[in-house]
Formats: C-alpha cells, sequence, structure tokens
C-alpha cells in the first residue's frame, strides 16, 4: 500500500496504542483474577517501551513490508502464571479474551469518533484535523486486524488459549502440543504460500473478505452517528 506523507505521520501512534492496550489487557484481567505477575514485572503500563519485541515488532513487520509481503507483527507477550489463578482453565480463557476485547471496545469508540468527526468537521479542513482523521481510521482499522488476527485459534494467538478451554482435558492436552508449530503454520500460510502461489489469492479470497465484512459493520456504526 502507497502511503501519503500525512499517512505515514498518522501510523505510528495508532498501531502503537491498539498494541499496548491489547497487552495490558491481558494483565489487567489477570491481575482481577488473582495473578499479579504483570503487575510484578512493571507491564502494566502504556509505556510502549515496555512491551515492545525486537523481532515481532520491529525485524518480522520491517522485513515483511520490505518485501511487500502481508504485514504481521506481535508485541512481547504480558507474564501470565496461571497456577496463581483462582480457577486456571477458566481464568486463563478470560485473560486470552480480554486483548481481543479491548480492542473491539477500541474499535467501537473509534467508529463512534470517526461518525463524530464527519458530522462535526468540514471537508475543507487544515492539516491538524486531517491528521486527526486519518488517526481514527488507522485506530479502527487496527484494532479490528489486532482482535481478529488474535482470535484465530492458532497457538500462540489468544484463540488457542480460548479453545483450549473450551475442549475436553485430553484433547486440550494434545492441542498444546501443536504450540511450538503455530507461529510457523501462520507464516507458511500467510507469507510462504501467497509469495509461492500468488495465483491462488490466499489474502484476497480468505483475509480480506473477512476483514472487510466485519470492517463494513463498523463503518455502518460510523455512517449512523454521522448522519449520512
Amino acid at each position: 500500500m502507497d502511503l501519503t506523507p500525512l499517512q505515514m505521520a498518522a501510523l505510528p501512534l495508532p498501531l502503537i496504542l491498539a498494541i499496548v492496550f491489547h497487552e495490558v489487557s491481558h494483565g489487567a484481567v489477570a491481575r482481577l483474577l488473582g495473578d499479579p505477575t504483570a503487575s510484578e514485572a512493571r507491564r502494566l503500563t502504556l509505556n510502549p517501551l515496555r512491551h515492545v519485541d525486537p523481532v515481532g515488532t520491529l525485524l518480522v513487520p520491517g522485513f515483511l513490508a520490505l518485501v511487500k509481503a502481508p504485514v504481521f507483527g506481535w508485541a512481547k507477550p504480558v507474564p501470565v502464571n496461571k497456577w496463581r489463578l483462582g480457577n486456571p482453565r477458566r481464568d486463563m480463557m478470560l485473560v486470552a479474551a480480554a486483548g481481543p476485547a479491548s480492542n473491539i471496545v477500541l474499535a467501537t469508540l473509534s467508529a463512534v469518533a470517526i461518525g463524530l468527526y464527519v458530522r462535526f468537521v468540514p471537508e475543507d479542513t487544515g492539516p491538524v484535523l486531517l491528521f486527526v482523521g486519518t488517526s481514527l481510521s488507522f485506530f479502527l482499522q487496527f484494532n479490528l486486524f489486532l482482535a481478529l488476527f488474535n482470535l484465530l485459534p492458532v497457538p500462540p494467538f489468544d484463540g488457542s488459549h480460548i479453545l483450549k478451554g473450551l475442549l475436553p482435558r485430553s484433547l486440550a492436552q494434545r492441542y498444546a502440543r501443536l504450540r511450538p508449530f503455530g507461529l510457523a503454520l501462520m507464516v507458511v500460510l500467510l507469507v510462504l504460500v501467497p509469495m509461492a502461489f500468488p495465483q491462488w489469492g490466499v489474502i484476497e479470497r480468505v483475509v480480506e473478505p473477512v476483514f472487510g465484512w466485519v470492517f463494513g459493520h463498523f463503518l455502518a456504526l460510523a455512517r449512523m452517528v454521522s448522519g449520512t
């Protein structure tokens, strides 16, 4: 995607905020359920430097962008000790769901804010308000992407912890054995396969329609708020 200078300037802050709120939500819910590990590690902070993973946050997304592959990455996981939770099996599901849930809440607030922006800000606005509008648009998209991506039932994403808690214990133990291979599987499906077989249209036929369908509902909310 070719970005204008304004879009490039507006991109980092929404992305950082979406990631940081996602990670802090995991730790905050864990603390509410009895595990203060994240708090003890000083990870319940909005300081983005505490959540940066040099490989997942910087090197991997930068490399994928450089080779024009689908860009994804990850932050440093918030530490959670399930044995300090009141009900480890149930509570780990709640802790995992907290991250995507926070992104959905933020996406909803973003859609409302975009609707208010469209309603009250004139089209021929100055660069400052245009920057604000662009940032809100990115914030909506990043939060939706993080929520959907992390809900995938593939280890180590949040959806895998939710699925593990729903499975019978015997199946959950077998499913947990996939954890070392989950990230590699995603790289193969979302990066290597599209690069090797572009005619298959994996991203265009699978990823984009799902994201577009969800994104369309949030845009409908923005339009409702804007009155257009």
